[in-house]
């Protein structure tokens, strides 16, 4: 069965996608821990992100580092976090959090709940960013 992030890839759920090439996609997290956190995925279906190819494995850190210089430039913080927890989804994958003091990715507090208006709008934002 496709992993949610699979079927967002796959175009058959909706997402707010801020970067795509033809192997990854970012998209904001709808429940994010603060505004501007973003997923990195690969489009291929591996679960857990340490059995990606090297290269694979390489290129999703070097795409998400474009993403992540998007994210800097759009929302204010003192830098950008990045977690690898892989067990919510069982689709390897990076979380880019904005920081601005260690809470900030502790997915432990409660999550954010962004109007679809400020998802639209923040993702146009740091798309225009890439």
């Amino acid at each position: 069965m496709a992993s949610i992030f699979t079927k967002i890839i796959q175009r058959e759920i909706p997402a707010h996608i801020v970067a795509e090439d033809d192997q990854f996609l970012a998209f904001l997290d709808i429940n994010p821990l603060v505004k501007g956190h973003c997923l990195v995925v690969p489009k291929q279906e591996v679960d857990y992100i340490f059995d990606l190819d090297d290269q694979t494995l390489a290129a999703l850190h070097i795409f998400s580092k474009k993403v992540a210089k998007a994210i800097e430039k759009t929302v204010p913080c003192l830098r950008i976090g990045t977690a690898v927890v892989g067990l919510e989804v069982p689709h390897a994958h990076l979380h880019l959090v904005p920081l601005n003091n260690m809470d900030d990715i502790n997915f432990s507090r409660p999550k954010l709940n962004p109007t679809l208006q400020e998802l639209t709008g923040l993702a146009q934002a740091i798309k225009e960013n890439i």
